[in-house]
């Protein structure tokens, strides 16, 4: 797979090519040669894969790991401050607490709409089913940073022990 900075090393030889074929472009139509139009295309089209290979550059951000981590799906999201995530009823609190931080990391957007507040809300839950054919919503956690910044060193992360408490033992 191609890495950032790769690619940002491609767009920027390929802009020096951009600009030698721009170069030659307008030497072509100061000596009036025949094959100017020509050189117009092919500046052209370089000029759209350096464009190219620069918002390919930008567009891949690979998010850090956060070790211990559960997988988790997003139930609720409209790209609003407030998210619901999914976890397994087995999670503990260590675990969940790793999983609302790695959430707050994946789940981080400067696109969305902050509806009035600069906070995004995630909040954790789980299903159990105490008997058979009744589930229960269960919230455990959430956790909120900041939409303003990327790098929010202040996560606010609050995990309700009693909640936590309902879920099955695992047994040893």
């Amino acid at each position: 797979m191609f890495s950032t900075e790769q690619l940002l090393i491609d767009a920027r030889w390929a802009g020096y090519v951009t600009i030698a074929f721009a170069v030659i472009t307008l030497l072509g139509w100061l000596l009036k040669w025949g094959i100017r139009f020509r050189l117009v295309g092919i500046t052209g089209f370089m000029t759209v894969l350096t464009g190219g290979l620069f918002a390919l550059s930008l567009g891949l951000y690979i998010r850090p790991t956060i070790p211990d981590a559960v997988r988790f799906a997003c139930v609720f999201d409209m790209g609003g401050t407030n998210v619901v995530i999914a976890v397994p009823p087995t999670v503990t609190e260590t675990q969940l607490q790793a999983t609302l931080k790695q959430a707050a990391l994946d789940l981080y957007s400067p696109g969305r709409l902050s509806q009035g507040t600069d906070k995004l809300t995630i909040r954790a839950r789980t299903i159990l089913h105490p008997e058979p054919g009744v589930s229960k919503l269960v919230y455990l956690g959430q956790v909120q940073r900041s939409l303003l910044s990327r790098q929010d060193n202040e996560l606010a992360i609050e995990i309700d022990p009693t909640k936590l408490a309902e879920l099955p033992q695992p047994t040893a």
